[in-house]
């Protein structure tokens, strides 16, 4: 395997107009809509089996996989809906993407759109990143005025309506059914499953919910084939995939490399941890998953490896923390995080995350006994797999991982009646050798 860059997605972002349709189409856009318009729907959706593409969104499940549960036959119109309501803390794949190359995104939208046999297609997108929902909405008035949109598609037959639709801003709408909920305009809060989307989904009609980097992933497979695409990654996990590295690194952004590059070799070309310290604790998928230590530096970053590890790969969001960090001040701010985004459905997230709030801020204080590990690990029990959705699943992960990582460090913060750390040292501001 190789653990190069691979920069597919990610390919014309340092072009100035790298937005543009124009610059777009200068590096080969749209070539692979107009192959696809000469392929059978089937077909498509078969090379994306081929290819091996799971989705991108943290779950991993096989993308044509996914599109292949559509019944065959349903009274209800289809619908293609873009999952771009990236909100959980150290991802930041999504947004970056659709600011720099929304047209990746809407070609993916279109081909996948036309695989499925949908007329009707959305992008919903997080309120508060306005700037990027402006140029998304600038890239499919492009899209439009150039009959890549709309009526008889360059002449294909096809039809497709697009819509990009701005969320109010809940992470809960992150998870697909509450998603669709809020789509329809009502409260977004996680639907009971089954029927599932792609029986009964977006007003009741076969749905097919895929992240950003999944949709637009899809023209690359098209353009170049499934064995292209399978020919990067694991034997399990293929293709590329976004890394977003951000915290104590020297270069943080965005690195698009295959499925199975490790930690090490990102931090490699990151320039490493920031100068004058060493890594400490890092997340291989997002606040959601189970935290890593250096022992990890060499995990394959793919879905299974990092399962068999005891985390999960997730988004792919790697926040790295140095030494100066207190892991308990770190996992108090992600179940502040988590305690505020319940949408309040189910009991044991509703309450679990609020008392995962009380207990952890209370810790950090150095009040607390080490009873209260036990009691919070207790709780977490009551949380996981007893939740309406994945977000009180996701809120345990630091909880419990933290704990076994470093319960020495929680009973210091008791022991010394107060937490040990300073926490202007972890600042940006603050780094070097002397600090």
């Amino acid at each position: 395997m190789t653990t190069t860059l691979t920069p597919v997605l990610t390919r014309i972002w340092d072009q100035p107009d790298s937005f543009t349709r124009e610059a777009y189409e200068r590096a080969g856009g749209y070539r692979a809509l107009r192959k696809a318009f000469g392929m059978d729907p089937d077909d498509i959706v078969q090379a994306v089996k081929d290819s091996g593409l799971r989705g991108r969104g943290g779950a991993g499940f096989p993308t044509g996989m996914k599109w292949g549960f559509l019944p065959p036959s349903s009274p209800n119109p289809r619908y293609l809906v873009v999952n771009a309501d990236e909100s959980e803390p150290g991802t930041c794949k999504d947004i970056p993407l659709m600011m720099a190359n929304p047209h990746v995104l809407v070609e993916g939208v279109i081909i996948s759109s036309y695989a499925i046999r949908s007329n009707h297609a959305f992008i919903y997108v997080r309120g508060e990143v306005l700037h990027v929902i402006r140029r998304l909405q600038q890239a499919v008035a492009e899209a439009y005025e150039a009959g890549y949109l709309g009526k008889d598609i360059l002449g294909s037959g096809y039809d497709l309506e697009l819509v990009v639709h701005t969320g109010a801003g809940a992470y809960i709408c992150g998870e697909e059914t509450a998603l669709l909920d809020s789509l329809e305009g009502y409260r977004g809060q996680p639907r009971l499953k089954p029927p599932f989307p792609a029986v009964a989904g977006l007003y009741g009609g076969p749905t097919v919910i895929n992240n950003v980097e999944s949709i637009a992933s899809v023209p690359s497979i098209v353009a170049n084939g499934a064995d292209w695409f399978a020919s990067m990654g694991t034997e399990k996990s293929k293709g590329f995939g976004i890394f977003s590295l951000s915290g104590h690194v020297t270069r943080p952004g965005q690195y698009e490399a295959p499925l199975g590059v490790t930690l090490r070799e990102l931090l490699d070309m990151a320039g490493g941890i920031r100068a004058g310290h060493r890594l400490k604790f890092w997340t291989p998928g997002g606040s959601s998953t189970p935290i890593f230590t250096e022992e990890h530096l060499d995990v394959p970053l793919d879905f299974e490896s990092v399962g068999a590890a005891g985390s999960m790969l997730g988004t792919r969001a790697l926040q790295i923390f140095d030494e100066t960090t207190c892991v308990v001040r770190a996992v108090l701010r992600w179940s502040e995080f988590y305690a505020h985004e319940s949408c309040g459905k189910c009991t044991p997230c509703r309450e679990g995350t609020y008392w995962y709030k009380l207990m952890l801020k209370r810790l950090e204080a150095g009040q607390g006994t080490e009873e209260d590990l036990e009691t919070l690990l207790d709780l977490s029990d009551n949380i996981l797999g007893r939740s309406f959705c994945a977000l009180g699943d996701g809120a345990t992960s630091p909880v419990v991982s933290s704990i076994k990582l470093f319960r020495d460090e929680y009973l210091q913060h008791f022991q010394q009646g107060g937490c040990p750390f300073d926490p202007a040292k972890s600042t940006v501001w603050a780094g070097g050798e002397d600090r």
